[in-house]
């Protein structure tokens, strides 16, 4: 399944029917009168956050959502059906925008949330609704209320307890794939990582979920590289865990990269609770490792944790504090037989 996140949709409200100009005139009926019937309404949109999605792709083959117009009243004093509702199903942390792209109308984050996008229209008055003592005989009737078209996005942002970043090849798909069930693309050369993925990872009795996103590069805020399109996946995490290369030979400038960048996108995405780990260490020496982890705690001001997603050193501890970050209510309590910790 192909990863889609923003996508634009147009949608129309149901018009309500027409009211309608009756009057009886069966045999033998001495007072006949007005019988038109009152128009049904038209029908609404919605959109409804559902379980077992999360993309949008769908919205990539059908942009276009009207909904039913409500059917005109009839004679004897028969009322039109009302039209079809339209329900959106959208995966939970969908925000909708309006047509400006800006402005935030509603953010679906639980299942079940369901919010109305553009009502229907009200049916129109009969002829019989306006008989009174002084106008026995009307001979009018409204029109049903036309429905609303508007055109808005919808922008996915993903549902995490924890983010990852880190440059490109950093290790962060190596991270997730060796402490969760995901199974993302690894491999030699940058930007191997295309879209968001996440994964449920466990540890000490307790399960939570990790978002890894493509890597970052110097002027991704400008647009370079991926771009920082997907940092809108992390902003609801509890944590970022920051991941650095600790082969390269400038691990503080790397470090001050994507912090770089976090300030740029904005938001409260620079102020979220980070932890910075310093990664790849299995390819390192005692020394190598403590001139790496002192040239970053400089540029941090703060501890450095130490970790391989390859060989599996440092992962339990990294994954610890991680745990300690988010918020108990976000944690599912697992079966301890299900919750050994990472072996490498």
């Amino acid at each position: 399944m192909k990863f889609l996140d923003l996508t634009k949709v147009y949608i129309r409200s149901g018009g309500g029917g027409n009211g309608c100009v009756s009057f009886r005139r069966e045999k033998y009926i001495e007072y006949g009168g007005p019988d038109g019937g009152d128009g049904g309404k038209g029908g609404s949109v919605y959109a409804e956050a559902v379980e077992g999605l999360n993309t949008l792709i769908d919205f990539r083959y059908q942009q276009h959502f009207f909904a039913q117009n409500g059917q005109s009243g009839m004679g004897r004093q028969r009322t039109g059906r009302d039209g079809d509702d339209i329900i959106l199903r959208v995966p939970v942390g969908t925000e909708i925008l309006d047509e400006d792209e800006e402005t935030v109308l509603c953010d679906l984050t639980e299942v079940g949330e369901r919010v109305l996008l553009a009502k229907g229209g009200n049916g129109g008055f009969g002829n019989l609704h306006f008989k009174s003592s002084t106008n026995q005989a009307p001979r009018r009737a409204n029109p049903g209320q036309e429905g609303i078209d508007r055109t808005i996005w919808l922008r996915l942002k993903l549902i995490a307890d924890a983010g990852l970043l880190g440059l490109p090849n950093a290790g962060k798909s190596t991270f997730l794939a060796a402490t969760s069930n995901a199974r993302p693309k690894i491999a030699d050369y940058p930007f191997t990582t295309l879209h968001p993925n996440l994964g449920v990872v466990g540890i000490d009795n307790a399960e939570f979920v990790m978002a890894d996103i493509p890597g970052l590069i110097e002027g991704a805020h400008e647009g370079r590289g991926l771009g920082d399109l997907f940092l809108g996946h992390v902003e609801r995490c509890a944590v970022l865990l920051h991941l650095i290369d600790g082969t390269s030979e400038t691990v503080a400038q790397d470090y001050r990269t994507i912090i770089n960048e976090l300030e740029a996108y904005g938001g409260e995405l620079a102020e979220k609770p980070r932890i910075t780990a310093l990664n790849k260490i299995d390819a390192l020496d005692d020394e190598e490792r403590e001139e790496a982890r002192a040239a970053l705690e400089a540029e941090v001001g703060g501890p450095v944790m130490l970790m391989s997603g390859v060989s599996g050193e440092g992962l339990n501890e990294v994954l610890r504090a991680v745990r300690q970050e988010i918020n108990d209510d976000r944690i599912r309590q697992k079966p301890a037989e299900e919750s050994e910790p990472w072996q490498p």
